[in-house]
């Protein structure tokens, strides 16, 4: 396995997975750079053979704002990493996979590609492409032996969360208070749903955005 991502965190996602017995390297890559992407991805292909699976998974959120108040070079950015990443990423991907017979890519989109969550233009706009991308490659590749589905997690207990919270237990409550389950999501739990649409278990899913967002959703019709 190869974990790739811009920031120290791949280090640590290594050792988890190597602690349990497996192989694991850790590549630093930005997912706006097609070229490094490409090169990425030629290397994984080389060093283990085969590229089976693919969790195109960074993301980025931006600042909380009113969509007049955002600047284009902001609103740019997080399309950048967020919809032309994956992009970059399915790109190189599928090409490995035709050529090799078959495959599964899982994209993390999110709640906010299915409605909309107040001030964040940005990453909404970015996560509703991400949908769109899985749904149309599940269309194209179909026939082609490819799986292309996505996750569509709410709230949950990563760093950019957390981050975006920063300690303020007003706006803690609120995220645990919008889920129907009354909590925030694990990222285990969320990691579960990517085993699954990446594994055999699911050989005949493909082309969906599934929530796994403690019935968000289901309540309020999408959104944050």
């Amino acid at each position: 396995m190869v974990v790739c991502d811009i920031t120290d965190g791949r280090e640590e996602t290594v050792r988890l997975i190597t602690d349990q017995g497996h192989t694991a390297v850790a590549l630093e890559l930005d997912i706006a750079d097609e070229q490094a992407v490409a090169e990425a991805v030629r290397w994984t292909a080389d060093r283990f053979g085969r590229l089976d699976f693919a969790h195109n998974n960074a993301g980025v959120a931006g600042t909380a704002a009113l969509l007049h108040e955002w600047s284009s070079d902001a609103f740019a950015k997080v399309l950048a990493v967020n919809l032309v990443g994956t992009f970059n990423c399915m790109k190189y991907e599928l090409a490995h996979m035709v050529a090799q017979g078959g495959g599964s890519i899982v994209n993390t989109a999110s709640v906010s590609g299915l409605g909309g969550s107040p001030l964040m233009p940005g990453y909404v706009a970015s996560k509703h492409g991400v949908v769109g991308l899985t749904k149309v490659a599940a269309v194209d590749y179909a026939k082609l032996n490819i799986r292309v589905n996505a996750v569509c997690p709410s709230s949950v207990r990563t760093p950019m969360i957390m981050d975006w919270i920063a300690g303020d237990e007003e706006l803690l409550n609120l995220h645990n208070s919008s889920q129907p389950i009354g909590r925030m999501g694990l990222p285990e739990e969320v990691a579960e749903a990517v085993v699954w649409l990446a594994s055999d278990k699911a050989s005949f899913v493909t082309g969906v955005a599934l929530p796994v967002d403690g019935a968000q959703t289901a309540a309020a019709g999408g959104g944050k």
